[in-house]
């Protein structure tokens, strides 16, 4: 059983940062692919974005509206995954979820285990 304990969110101004944390409960971490989703009350849970587990060579899956602005990070130090949104827009708001699965996906049922959800505001 792996448990996610999201940190970080907040309300921003757009144009600004910030860094939302995923960590979790079991050492073997690493080796899960870890996903990021959003979900507003207008819209069903999205994917954001995706990092491979520490097996073999690392890739990484961006929703085209993110490339280039959000990155996912891990480090095993601190059992930990990291979604860093640099040149946040009024439509990035939203909750956001982390999630661990064995495969790494853009289908959100490919994920078993989920974070509480972090709220991200963008004011224009």
């Amino acid at each position: 059983q792996v448990q996610l304990v999201q940190s970080g969110g907040g309300l921003v101004q757009a144009g600004e940062s910030l860094r939302l944390s995923c960590a979790a409960s079991m050492p073997t971490f690493g080796v899960y692919a870890v996903g990021w989703f959003r979900q507003t009350p207008e819209k069903d849970r999205e994917f954001v974005g995706a990092i491979s587990g520490n097996v073999g060579s690392t890739y990484w899956m961006y929703e085209d509206s993110v490339q280039g602005r959000f990155t996912i990070s891990r480090d095993s130090a601190t059992n930990s995954v990291y979604l860093q949104m640099n040149s946040l827009k009024p439509e990035d708001t939203a909750v956001y979820y982390c999630a661990a699965g064995s495969k790494t996906s853009r289908w959100r049922y490919d994920y078993n285990w989920w974070g509480q959800g972090t709220q991200v505001a963008v004011s224009s």
